[in-house]
């Protein structure tokens, strides 16, 4: 569990995500994945989202056996491991879109979070997506800083979403995070 966690963390740096492929990481997440706790499913897809951002990573992640949990995930998953796995199947979907398919595809995930998904695919306006995070409903915030969180693997969107004012709001709902953990 901490170690997939620990994984999706590091995969933030575009080094460390091929550091991850080359050192045979993707295989083991997809195994978490599909077997592991309710907890390892989930950090497994989300590391697997963030690897997904790397073009020979999507291929590697197909190639051992990923899009099949990924597609399950949200059928019977935990609203964590449905985010998560929506994310990855995003990151996946331009290079992948037969495998998916196969796999029962975007069929298989709730009519909502496909539309997040496209969202999410079509997300190059993060000034809208600041704003969500800002003034949107509890719900709407949330998925709105799920989305920048994809996005922020890229440091240009980093950066975008610094430019657009996104800082702020993020913090404000770590905070409030924090506080419903407390």
């Amino acid at each position: 569990e901490n170690a997939a966690g620990a994984l999706r963390n590091l995969a933030a740096s575009d080094a460390n995500k091929v550091a991850i492929a080359e050192a045979g990481g993707i295989a083991p997440l997809v195994a978490l994945a599909r077997d592991g706790t309710e907890a390892q499913k989930e950090n497994a897809a989300g590391a697997l989202a963030v690897l997904a951002v790397n073009d020979a990573n999507k291929a590697a992640i197909a190639e051992a056996g990923g899009i099949a949990p990924l597609v399950a995930l949200p059928r019977g998953g935990t609203d964590g491991q449905m985010r998560e796995a929506a994310m990855a199947l995003a990151m996946l979907v331009d290079a992948n879109k037969v495998a998916i398919a196969e796999a029962g595809g975007i069929a298989s995930v709730p009519l909502e979070v496909r539309k997040w998904f496209e969202q999410l695919r079509k997300a190059g306006d993060i000034a809208s997506l600041v704003a969500l995070a800002r003034d949107g409903t509890d719900g709407q915030k949330e998925e709105a800083a799920a989305a920048l969180a994809v996005l922020a693997v890229n440091d240009a969107n980093k950066a975008a979403i610094a430019r657009e004012g996104g800082i702020a709001p993020l913090r404000a709902g770590v905070a409030v995070a924090r506080d419903e953990l407390a």
